[in-house]
């Protein structure tokens, strides 16, 4: 026979909350009513006993105030003393305790609050049930209910310092459960004094144009504020943030001016007081500048210092900032290597920006900014640097040109060609370092005035920076400085400066003791085939072109002539000495084959045409110094090379002029004397065809006699002698030796007469002397004296005057060949 079934009911049967009560019943399915109930838990055999929580009523177990612990499984059986004595276990039921809602209160704002500040408390209950009543309770009156009202939130408008104190809440409602649990207690702390901020700028007192300043509304509060920004007055608002900070982009002078703050919070809004007033300045911002040296163009290898400056309120303290823009890559190791120069460059943080042994991929536009604790200033201007994949080369010329007479000035120019800053140089004179380099340390070497030894040949050299960087030498450029008075000539044959190629061509010098040597291709040699002092070549090739002079045993270098040899069929035939001025210069065209003037050819002075000519022949009858230049001539097809034909001034001494002239004076007038008394000794004999002779100097200074016919005739005479000396005035004062003018007169007269009242003839005899100075020349020489000397003869018959006799020129010419 089956035992009797136990089940066990659970009231409430769903999850009960802690503090609850709970009943289990036992139902067993017999006819029998003398059963008694047995109650466990989690399968214990221990059985539950009626305790203070525990309550066993026949078939009924009663848990009052449950507990979180009381969860579990729970089954239950009956017994008796009859048969059957026992009932099956139930089967176990599930009893669940779940910890009665929570509840939360919350406060706006969190913080301490501020009288007249609304003050809300809300009470939040989890999880959530509806229809509940919300109790209030302040302080310690716990049973004293401050508010009930179906709203979550308790309002306070207008807080008081009275209001200040501990809150909490909890649930209240009709259904299951019908509480919650008591919150905890929250503070609310109400103050008496309304806050006031501090406003703050960064930066402080003076900001530039271009950059950042941030305003900050410094106040002892929490979060939950806005912030609010004036300017120039307390009802202008620019702005409200969430934050304390205002970050505002300075563009021009006009952002300064009077700032002030203040914090709200709240609805209606609670606005703290205003900040104090706080002043910006705002001035321009300063723009760097990039300075280089020693140059922006530099050569591999030199030293570079790159410089920022800042000019702005006199030493303030800047962090600098580089950047380099690259300008080009080169090959793939190059453009790495530039790459890590380039953040080399943007993390550097020096005012001088050091680049020793710059390298061509050092190559790019650099630019700097300035930064002042939060400041920055204008960017400067990019500077390109350029670095030549070359080393530097210094190059040498000459102005106005190489050759130049003693006494005459010359200047020697050097350079680097594409650069022209900071260097200072040295210059050699055949390879020897010139003590007094230091007169051409601006890159100019003058030599003024110029001398003999002046002569040779010139390099340059450039240095700058620090350490120093010297360039390449220059290419050599000679100099030749010829003398006034050649003691010793170079003597060509044929004499010309241009020559055929395979043409020969014999040079020698004048004197015993010299040889020929020449300067060809930057190289002074002597002259191959030499033979004592004459060198002869017998088949010239272009590579013969160049200076040749007489050089003495001692190194004097005299009487330099420049030659050319040129392959072509046409050449220009000119002397290879310079022209003196008044002279008559002669240009021919020489053609190879004939070695005789063209037919017709052109001929050019410094490129422009000067004389379109029918022969092969130009002259200029009267040289002057502004014929000098290059000449060439030119055919149909053919060009000859540039010649440089030098005019030099006629170079007599004043000096030496006056004492000819005097000297010329004097013997005259003795001579003058003795053709009276001569005259005069005739006269008494009444010989009327009597001569007198007179010394005339001729150009190569040499007297000579001239007769000069005179008339006597037997009649009272009348001699006197009259001298006059006229000087005229320099033509230009600005030069340094003016040339005086000087024209003597000598003259003699003799007067006869028959009769003081007859109108017989009458003899004139009279010499004059005439010292005439050419125009001052740019040479600063003197010019051509002529001495002129003229006897003449006249007769005055009944009152009218013929002129009779013969007239004498002796002109005296001091001329002076220049050599080294």
């Amino acid at each position: 026979m089956t035992l009797p079934i136990s089940t066990v009911t659970v009231t409430p049967d769903s999850a009960v909350f802690t503090g609850e009560t709970v009943n289990l019943k036992c139902v067993i399915e017999s006819d029998h009513s003398d059963w008694t109930y047995e109650w466990y838990k989690d399968r214990n055999r221990v059985k539950l006993q009626s305790d203070g929580r525990y309550t066993v009523n026949r078939d009924t177990l009663t848990i009052r105030g449950a507990a979180e612990s009381d969860q579990g499984q729970y089954w239950c059986r009956g017994q008796r003393y009859g048969r059957p004595n026992s009932s099956q276990s139930s089967s176990a039921v599930s009893l669940s305790v779940t910890a009665l809602p929570r509840s939360t209160v919350t406060v706006t704002p969190d913080s301490a609050v501020f009288t007249g500040e609304t003050v809300k408390l809300k009470c939040e209950i989890t999880p959530y049930y509806s229809n509940w009543r919300y109790e209030w309770y302040k302080d310690t009156h716990r049973k004293s209910v401050l508010q009930v009202s179906k709203l979550q939130t308790l309002t306070i408008r207008g807080a008081a310092e009275s209001d200040q104190g501990q809150y909490w809440c909890k649930g209240q409602r009709s259904g299951r459960p019908n509480s919650s649990q008591s919150s905890s207690a929250v503070s609310l702390s109400v103050k008496d004094l309304k806050p006031k901020p501090e406003l703050r700028s960064d930066p402080a007192g003076t900001a530039l144009t271009g950059n950042t300043v941030t305003l900050t509304c410094n106040t002892d509060l929490s979060t939950g504020w806005d912030f609010y920004w004036y300017k120039n007055t307390q009802d202008s608002e620019i702005k409200t943030t969430r934050t304390n900070s205002y970050s505002m982009k300075i563009d021009s002078v006009s952002d300064g001016g009077q700032y002030w703050c203040r914090a709200g919070r709240g609805e209606p809004v609670y606005y703290t007081q205003y900040s104090d007033e706080l002043t910006l300045s705002v001035t321009e911002s300063p723009k760097a500048v990039v300075t280089v040296r020693p140059d922006e163009h530099v050569f591999r290898g030199e030293t570079v210092t790159l410089r920022c400056d800042i000019k702005w309120r006199g030493n303030t303290e800047w962090t600098y900032r580089w950047q380099i823009e690259q300008t080009g890559q080169h090959n793939h190791y190059n453009y790495n290597q530039n790459n890590q120069h380039k953040n080399t460059v943007s993390r550097s943080s020096t005012q001088e920006l050091k680049i020793s042994r710059v390298e061509v991929f050092h190559r790019g536009k650099y630019s700097c900014t300035g930064q002042m604790d939060t400041q920055i200033s204008q960017r400067s201007d990019a500077v390109a640097l350029t670095v030549s994949s070359d080393e530097a080369q210094a190059a040498v010329r000459v102005s106005p040109q190489p050759w130049l007479t003693e006494g005459h000035s010359v200047t020697l120019i050097c350079e680097v060609p594409g650069s022209s800053t900071g260097w200072t140089f040295s210059w050699f004179r055949d390879a020897d370092h010139l003590s007094d380099s230091s007169r051409g340390a601006g890159g100019s070497y003058t030599l003024s005035p110029a001398a003999l030894q002046h002569t040779g040949v010139y390099t340059c050299r450039a240095e700058r920076g620090e350490p120093a960087y010297s360039s390449q030498n220059s290419s050599a450029q000679p100099l030749w400085v010829t003398g006034v008075s050649a003691s010793v000539r170079l003597v060509l044959r044929p004499s010309r400066s241009q020559h055929f190629s395979s043409d020969s061509l014999s040079l020698s010098c004048d004197s015993a003791g010299w040889t020929v040597r020449r300067y060809t291709h930057a190289n002074t040699q002597d002259c191959s085939a030499q033979t004592g002092s004459t060198c002869g070549i017998q088949s010239l090739s272009t590579s013969d072109t160049g200076v040749y002079w007489c050089e003495s045993e001692s190194g004097e270098k005299r009487h330099p002539l420049n030659i050319t040899v040129h392959g072509g069929a046409v050449i220009l035939e000119s002397s290879a000495d310079p022209v003196i001025e008044g002279e008559t210069l002669t240009l021919h065209c020489l053609h190879r084959s004939t070695i005789s003037s063209i037919l017709t050819a052109d001929f050019y002075k410094d490129g422009s045409l000067i004389q379109n000519q029918t022969t092969g022949e130009m002259s200029i009858p009267t040289v002057s110094k502004s014929d000098e230049g290059f000449y060439y001539c030119k055919t149909k097809s053919r060009e000859s090379p540039h010649s440089w034909i030098s005019v030099r001034a006629s170079s007599s001494s004043p000096l030496l002029v006056v004492g000819v002239s005097v000297g010329l004076t004097v013997f005259l007038l003795l001579l003058i004397l003795l053709v009276l008394l001569l005259r005069h000794k005739k006269r008494d004999q009444h010989h009327n065809n009597q001569q007198t002779s007179t010394p005339v100097p001729t150009r190569s200074g040499e007297s000579q006699l001239e007769n000069v016919p005179l008339q006597s005739e037997p009649v009272s005479d009348v001699t006197y002698s009259e001298v006059t000396v006229k000087k005229k005035k320099s033509m230009d004062k600005a030069d340094t030796m003016p040339e005086s003018t000087n024209v003597t007169y000598s003259k003699i007269r003799k007067n006869m007469k028959k009769d003081i009242n007859s109108a017989g003839p009458s003899d004139l005899i009279y010499t004059e002397i005439n010292m005439k100075d050419e125009k001052k020349t740019k040479s600063k020489g003197f010019g051509l004296a002529d001495v002129l000397i003229k006897m003449k003869s006249k007769e005055k018959r009944s009152g009218q005057s013929s002129e009779s006799g013969d007239t004498l020129y002796s002109e005296v010419k001091q001329n002076t060949d220049r050599g080294f």
